[in-house]
């Protein structure tokens, strides 16, 4: 059977879907405009209150769009609403186009078996298998490691005057996390740092053909060098949790290659890019509001209730989307079986509804835990724990090193339309307390 060329691929799985978003953001559809405008996306804050004005969920002029919290939690907790496309429902002369190949070697983050596009059953029994290595305890026992590699390399910022703090810190932190528990040497960090990067675009829709191109050659290289990786650890496992993962039976069968590889590929692409955006957002709002920092130095304890706070303030993940598998309804709205619902989780999080004064950055919010930031249901974040904890430790450990940390410069946003963060965040870190004592 002759593969498909990539450029056809690139068209049915972005190029047709970014004409029809700009056709769309033309007639002045607003979830088009969250997709394809720049500016747009800068701030998609009265975007979604326009949207949610509307009603709790609501047919736009793409899908059906969830922009409160009330329906986003219904959608992302219900039963009936599915992950991934209904392969059924696809013609089969797309579905080589739009599916991998079943079988196949070469995995994404949103590709089967991967957690983010599995339904359960299939999905209980992999995250059953995941939860068996990523126990509480585990996560609790990375803790002091965290701390000890956010040190070390906040000891390269000291006497420099300006740095691009997500290229030296807020990246450079979750990326090592993730490799030490993939035992990825370290020398590899950085190569792996690109990889994601790169990969993490296949979270998007209506990528241009560069991107796309870009993307897939970022996850052939990952598969490629993980596959070879998964055969030493099986050879000769460490005490890393992949190596515990290869490891580990379920009613007497092991995850396979593809399956493993999935799961690396998911904890690269999805849980340090959240992370990254998570650390880098909450330097920016504590640096842009200094009397929500104060409150932090008089009252560290609250720390991790800041940390849920930025997670609501400026979600790392906007939007994410769902399908009905049978017909049903949400908040009085009936959705047909095959309705696809884009759940907008950065609307859901600034609910007026359910978050006083919602555009407030306020780190002693008392139901900031309330956030959809890790989504909610059977597909709730499996690294949230780890996620909160590198987020309090790096911005607890940056902000009591370097008291007088300032922005030097305007920072940049990342263009991606899933994930919200910084590309640039330049900073003057100033006097190090730690030289101060010397």
């Amino acid at each position: 059977m002759t593969s498909v060329p990539k450029v056809v691929k690139w068209a049915a799985r972005h190029g047709l879907i970014k004409v029809a978003l700009r056709r769309a953001a033309k007639r002045g559809e607003p979830q088009a405009r969250l997709m394809i405008d720049r500016s747009v996306r800068a701030n998609p804050f009265p975007i979604y209150d326009r949207i949610r004005s509307r009603g709790p969920i609501s047919r736009g002029g793409l899908t059906f769009v969830a922009p409160s919290h009330r329906a986003a939690s219904a959608v992302l907790r219900s039963d009936v609403f599915r992950v991934g496309l209904d392969v059924a429902a696809v013609p089969w002369f797309m579905r080589r186009v739009l599916i991998r190949r079943a079988g196949g070697r070469l995995v994404g983050p949103i590709d089967p078996p991967s957690l983010l596009a599995v339904n359960p059953p299939q999905h209980t029994r992999y995250r059953r298998q995941v939860a068996k290595v990523f126990t509480p305890r585990a996560i609790a026992a990375l803790e002091p490691r965290v701390r000890q590699i956010a040190e070390e390399l906040l000891d390269d910022l000291d006497q420099r005057e300006v740095v691009d703090l997500v290229e030296t810190y807020a990246a450079l932190l979750p990326v090592t996390v993730i490799s030490e528990i993939l035992g990825v040497p370290l020398a590899m960090r950085t190569q792996f740092l690109d990889w994601g990067n790169q990969a993490a675009a296949a979270l998007d829709i209506g990528l241009d053909y560069r991107e796309y191109a870009a993307s897939e050659r970022g996850i052939q290289l990952l598969n490629e060098w993980m596959y070879a990786h998964i055969d030493r650890l099986r050879q000769d496992p460490g005490d890393d949790l992949l190596s515990q993962l290869i490891a580990v039976e379920d009613d007497g069968t092991r995850m396979t290659d593809v399956e493993l590889m999935a799961t690396a590929g998911l904890l690269l692409a999805a849980g340090f890019e959240t992370t990254v955006n998570l650390i880098g957002n909450g330097v920016h709002l504590l640096l842009t509001h200094p009397d929500q920092l104060e409150v932090l130095r008089a009252e560290p304890e609250l720390w991790a209730n800041a940390v849920d706070e930025i997670l609501r303030f400026e979600s790392p993940v906007q939007n994410t989307a769902r399908y009905a598998a049978e017909d049903t309804e949400i908040c009085g709205l009936p959705i047909p079986k095959g309705g696809f619902v884009a759940v907008l989780i950065g609307g859901a999080n600034r609910d007026p509804e359910v978050f006083a004064d919602p555009n407030r950055f306020d780190v002693r919010r008392p139901n900031a835990r309330e956030h959809l930031a890790f989504s909610a249901g059977v597909h709730y974040c499996i690294g949230a724990a780890l996620a909160r904890a590198e987020g309090r430790i790096g911005l607890q450990v940056l902000f009591e090193r370097y008291p007088d940390l300032e922005l030097a410069g305007s920072p940049t946003r990342r263009q991606t339309r899933t994930l919200r963060g910084y590309q640039t965040l330049p900073v003057r870190p100033g006097r190090s307390r730690l030289m101060t004592k010397r």
